[in-house]
């Protein structure tokens, strides 16, 4: 990485130079802001470390001007002065870090390769979501959180690779969708993928729907049946929930994975299979090894690799443009969620992930008869979700109580007498209530 170093004082400039040049970097200085943003403007940069006060202009006023310049240059503020106020508005004004002096190289270096670490992983996820873009994968990871490019960066790594891998995530998150977008980026793309769902196969039915069998090896068989494996040849096979994969077969997994290798039910001769195997499960086989119901030299052997998909609560940066994907998808293009619906669906947990906003989505475009979608046109789990227990349950009650009112009176149309009426109170105590809530009817007056 290139970095410039601007510093007024020559001993700092030339401390941080020696020490960078000598970590490997390459380094260009400037003795001044104005010196700065000619060198800037000249050559490209992928760091500045920027002393804050300087006499000519102030570290503010050059990196303002630098992101003026390049809005994705990142930067490092130095200074003598250091306070909590400064530090907030430097990196408010988009600095990525701040040192004080007398610098600690120790701490810069682990700053500097810290962002180093985030360009990497935001080249590697734009790689991927460029291909995605251009139209060249059927499938789509939206979003653009700092989590999910983690995931596409790690995905972009791992596809060229014939290692088995193995993706964790809670239901919902998408595991099955990396598990294609790992194989359609990989030299296996013009295979097949092949899906075998753990937990849906009866055990007595599992390994012959694994392995395949032969004329006549139980009751049934009439004819030679292919197994998942053989299908998957020269590409990929997903084995969905594998922590239900039943015990009996984990050795016999195990030995394939090892010899590449499959002997059909009522076989007696070995067949040769090509295929890279990718698993997904959303329990703790860590856990079940310690408790002896997931064998461990299987565990290693399919998770060489391994991508952790982050839940939804995660990654809420992500929800309005998964909301914008799945109203177009659904035929909402021309439906938008209000201001405050968005609010609710931000603050909502999702235990069911990415697949329950999607629902809800669903149901909303089916359901809803206006364009603009609003907050009671939401499932009640969401518009009533009152956190992970935060707050005191005086206040949690209040919260509970706001929402039950909000409801009811837009349910009657805001006629207080009909609103009263659904929530078993009189008139009086709900135009008491309203008015400790602050409630009153949009665009109109209280009736």
């Amino acid at each position: 990485m290139k970095i410039l170093v601007v510093d007024d004082e020559d001993l700092q400039r030339d401390l941080l130079r020696g020490f960078l040049e000598n970590s490997g970097y390459r380094v260009t200085t400037a003795a001044s802001g104005r010196e700065a943003l000619k060198v800037f403007e000249r050559q490209p940069f992928g760091l500045v470390l920027l002393d804050h006060r300087m006499p000519d202009l102030t570290g503010d006023e050059v990196l303002a001007r630098m992101k003026a310049v390049n809005p994705l240059v990142r930067s490092i503020m130095i200074t003598a002065y250091g306070s909590v106020d400064t530090a907030v508005r430097v990196m408010k004004m988009g600095a990525d870090d701040f040192l004080e002096k007398p610098v600690d190289l120790r701490a810069l270096l682990e700053k500097i390769r810290g962002i180093e670490q985030a360009l990497a992983v935001e080249e590697e996820a734009a790689d991927v979501a460029e291909v995605m873009d251009a139209g060249r994968l059927p499938v789509r990871v939206v979003g653009g959180s700092a989590a999910l490019k983690e995931v596409l960066s790690l995905v972009q790594r791992v596809a060229p690779t014939e290692w088995s891998t193995l993706i964790r995530g809670e239901t919902g998150t998408g595991k099955e969708l990396i598990a294609r977008l790992i194989h359609l980026m990989s030299p296996r793309a013009q295979g097949p993928f092949i899906e075998v769902n753990c937990a849906a196969i009866p055990e007595n039915l599992f390994e012959s729907e694994l392995f395949g069998h032969e004329k006549g090896a139980f009751t049934g068989a009439v004819a030679r049946r292919r197994g998942r494996f053989e299908m998957a040849r020269g590409g990929s096979l997903f084995l969905d929930e594998i922590g239900e994969l039943p015990q009996t077969l984990q050795a016999k997994l195990l030995r394939t994975l090892q010899e590449k290798e499959i002997t059909p039910v009522g076989g007696e001769k070995s067949v040769a299979v090509d295929v890279r195997v990718l698993a997904a499960t959303n329990r703790d086989l860590k856990k079940m090894v310690d408790a002896g119901t997931f064998r461990e030299d299987l565990y290693y052997r399919i998770k060489v690799l391994e991508i952790e998909i982050p839940p939804l609560r995660s990654r809420r940066e992500d929800i309005p443009e998964l909301v914008e994907y799945f109203l177009s998808r659904y035929g909402g293009e021309h439906k938008t969620f209000d201001a405050e619906a968005m609010d609710v669906l931000v603050r909502y947990a999702f235990p069911g992930n990415v697949r329950e906003l999607e629902h809800i989505v669903q149901r909303t475009v089916t359901l809803c008869r206006t364009r603009v979608i609003r907050a009671s046109d939401l499932p009640p789990e969401v518009r009533f979700y009152q956190g992970d227990g935060d707050g005191s349950l005086n206040e949690r009650l209040e919260a509970v109580e706001r929402e039950m009112l909000i409801d009811a009176l837009e349910k009657s149309g805001w006629v207080q007498t009909r609103a009263a009426r659904l929530l078993g109170i009189s008139e009086r105590v709900l135009r008491y209530k309203m008015k400790k809530h602050g409630l009153k009817e949009p665009g109109g007056s209280q009736r």
